[in-house]
């Protein structure tokens, strides 16, 4: 007696393409609230967190 496997490949590639846009999805939230907070804060704000990021790649600033 054989026993018969079959695969199914529709179910995975379903899969990834549902992976793929939930991807997409996250990566576009988090680029508009990258935007939307640079949009609103202080430029104070803005130029020390440039400054800091500076120091911490050891990048000449001063």
């Amino acid at each position: 007696m054989t026993m018969a496997t079959s695969v199914q490949t529709l179910g995975q590639t379903t899969a990834r393409a549902g992976d793929r846009l939930s991807a997409v999805a996250i990566a576009a939230l988090l680029g508009l609230g990258l935007v939307f907070v640079a949009g609103f804060a202080p430029a104070t704000v803005l130029h020390n967190a440039a400054h800091d990021f500076r120091h911490t790649q050891n990048y000449p600033c001063h």
